[in-house]
């Protein structure tokens, strides 16, 4: 299937392993950005305090993304191995290989998408 659609096998594997490296190496070095402000008013004015609680917002919810995409490289790399990667799991139907290039881990094609999305 994948090579009916242009895509390598091992080239894909390579890349999933990679990407969940990847993030979670960044995932480690980011921690110290989510961790607790400090809100001692003698060493940091208000506006500075207001930027880090900030900035730890966005690093939490950047955390929070990462681990969610962890989450799914495993489930993507089981499917490559059973031969189900690349095929919607709602309508057994190829997924583009421009999709799965993306994001290779997505599990639906465009239009199953779209479907779940309007729902």
């Amino acid at each position: 299937m994948l090579e009916e659609n242009g895509l390598d096998e091992a080239r894909v594997k390579k890349r999933l392993i990679d990407l969940r490296e990847e993030l979670q190496s960044l995932d480690d070095t980011s921690r110290e950005a989510a961790s607790t402000v400090e809100l001692d008013q003698s060493r940091m004015g208000r506006l500075s305090r207001m930027d880090a609680l900030q900035a730890q917002e966005i690093s939490k919810e950047s955390r929070r993304r990462r681990k969610q995409l962890i989450r799914r490289i495993e489930p993507a790399l089981q499917r490559l191995v059973s031969g189900d990667y690349g095929i919607c799991i709602d309508c057994d139907e190829d997924i583009a290989p421009a999709r799965l290039e993306f994001d290779p881990t997505c599990t639906t094609c465009i239009t199953c998408a779209g479907l779940r999305e309007s729902s």
